[in-house]
């Protein structure tokens, strides 16, 4: 079998690692990787292929920063060349990323037949791209992989046979178990260059924050409510800020400054900001934060797995598994809110959760297995 993965975008790298990882053990596998190019600087992506010994792609179709429209257009414009060229068995999609939709598309036009690793999570929520993104890859998928129940049931509810749906468990925390161990030795240097001083200088408490959404960053009035709310927090306990280069475009035209500091740190406000991270400098201060801030959506799945408390600042959660078992709450688009549960969490209340069913490292095994099964049975007309 051919199977030719797509990815495009940091949350696909760290889903297509224990994929590719698993595919390479099989010898009636030939696995190629595609890299549209979506993100394409050096912090956005070759860092993160690095730290998860993903090979090098075989094609960069180069296609960089645009508008959604024009970039997926591309997407499909150059893969439809490659796909041409190499006629997969199976095009791997992964996540809810314009690379995501770009490449079902591309291969179903052609008659190739899709597997979507990630499928069934709904936000219920049309503003958001990923959301139309999620919708429509499921559509037109041959194999809906599945993370948690909700997935499931989301897609028996817009009719997709169920003969085409796998309970599978979260790909991301394959990567985050086969790594964890890896980020946590990361020390001391790297914590100097987080903190400065010695290694004995980072704090035994610490609030790790990452924001990046339109929802979030595009709203002047709202990021700095939050910006403020962040400084309160900080008044409590050290807030370390890894900040997203489009969201420190955001906060320099609000006059405040985000810019990476230089240790040692003595900021008045008590927010660290960094430079972004590698995933395994990221998982590092992830597993070892008194709490999260976020509105990524992978990061309430991984602080769930971690035990590490989660607040976000989202209407609304595609992966609600991490609500009702895990240790994440929706605070909304509310910096009081915020306040109010970090102060919670400090006074000794945080929520506690559990690992959910199947998110045991073992999905890339579960979903290669299915593959060798079902895709010699599958037809298009199916």
């Amino acid at each position: 079998m051919k199977i030719l993965s797509v990815v495009g975008a940091r949350p696909n790298f760290v889903k297509i690692a224990p994929l590719m990882a698993e595919m390479r053990k099989h010898s009636d596998i030939r696995a190629l990787l595609v890299h549209t190019g979506q993100h394409y600087d050096l912090e956005m992506s070759d860092f993160f292929f690095q730290d998860l010994g993903i090979p090098q792609p075989n094609i960069n179709l180069e296609v960089g920063s645009a508008s959604a429209a024009r970039q997926i257009a591309q997407i499909i414009e150059r893969l439809e060349a490659v796909l041409e060229s190499e006629r997969p068995d199976l095009v791997v999609v992964v996540g809810d990323v314009n690379s995501t939709l770009a490449g079902a598309l591309a291969a179903v036009k052609l008659g190739i037949p899709v597997a979507h690793v990630e499928a069934g999570l709904r936000s219920f929520d049309r503003t958001m791209p990923e959301e139309i993104n999620r919708v429509l890859t499921d559509a037109i998928s041959d194999f809906l992989f599945v993370s948690e129940p909700s997935g499931v049931e989301n897609l028996l509810k817009e009719a997709r046979p169920a003969s085409r749906i796998f309970l599978v468990g979260n790909i991301m925390i394959d990567t985050l178990k086969s790594c964890l161990a890896r980020a946590r030795q990361l020390r001391p240097a790297e914590d100097q260059e987080i903190w400065g001083g010695k290694h004995s200088d980072r704090p035994a408490r610490f609030a790790l924050v990452t924001l990046h959404r339109p929802s979030t960053v595009d709203n002047p009035t709202l990021l700095q409510a939050l910006w403020r709310a962040l400084e309160e927090i900080g008044s409590a306990i050290p807030v370390v800020f890894p900040v997203h280069p489009r969201t420190r475009k955001r906060l320099q035209d609000l006059g405040l400054d985000a810019s990476p500091m230089a240790p040692p740190f003595a900021p008045a406000n008590g927010i660290r900001p960094i430079a972004p991270l590698s995933y395994l400098r990221f998982l590092h201060l992830e597993s070892m934060a008194t709490f999260v801030i976020t509105d990524s959506g992978g990061i309430q799945e991984e602080t769930t797995v971690l035990g590490v408390p989660c607040l976000t600042v989202r209407e609304n959660t595609e992966r609600p598994v991490t609500l009702t078992e895990g240790t994440n709450t929706l605070v909304g688009l509310d910096p009081e809110r915020l306040k109010q549960e970090a102060q919670q969490i400090l006074c000794g209340k945080a929520k506690r959760g559990r690992t959910p069913a199947l998110w045991d490292g073992q999905a890339a095994q579960r979903i290669v297995g299915i593959l060798e099964q079902k895709l010699p049975e599958v037809s298009r007309g199916a």
